[in-house]
């Protein structure tokens, strides 16, 4: 959903619950006001969680998205809406990361994103799992995640 008028109705402003699947979440963006300047901007959610598929116990994950903008932004209350619809959804590491990616590109058609999923351990091996649509434009300054490697992640 795109908000060309901050005053339609939406998540934003609005007492909203989350959906109840991934799939029921509306990712919404507003326009960008610096359309036609290459930036980077960075979502992070160093508490996600979602459900093993299998065993049904919760995995948990450090999530740093970085994209550059074209005409629209993720706006961030219905980021944060989608990402806890997450949270009684069993998927795998590798889907839950690659889709949370696909959702932000097909609703904000960025000209470069990428995200680091950083999963905590289970059974003493962390899964971590990496998307990006390409190069990003150059002379972009785009910082390195910083995610600590293996130690518990915290």
């Amino acid at each position: 959903m795109t908000h060309e008028n901050l005053d339609q109705p939406g998540q934003l402003g609005q007492n909203v619950s989350a959906a109840a699947s991934p799939d029921e979440a509306t990712l919404e963006v507003v326009p960008n006001p610096q359309a036609g300047t290459d930036y980077v901007v960075r979502f992070t959610a160093p508490e996600f969680t979602s459900l093993c598929p299998v065993t049904g116990q919760p995995d948990f994950a450090h999530l740093v998205i970085d994209y550059i903008a074209a005409d629209h932004l993720v706006e961030s209350k219905s980021l944060k809406l989608y990402l806890t619809s997450f949270r009684n959804h069993g998927s795998f590491h590798e889907d839950c990361t690659v889709s949370i990616a696909k959702k932000m590109i097909a609703a904000a058609k960025p000209k470069w994103l990428r995200i680091g999923g950083y999963w905590y351990p289970r059974g003493g091996i962390p899964i971590d799992v990496f998307y990006q649509t390409g190069e990003a434009p150059k002379g972009v300054w785009i910082p390195d995640q910083d995610v600590p490697q293996y130690r518990g992640r915290g």
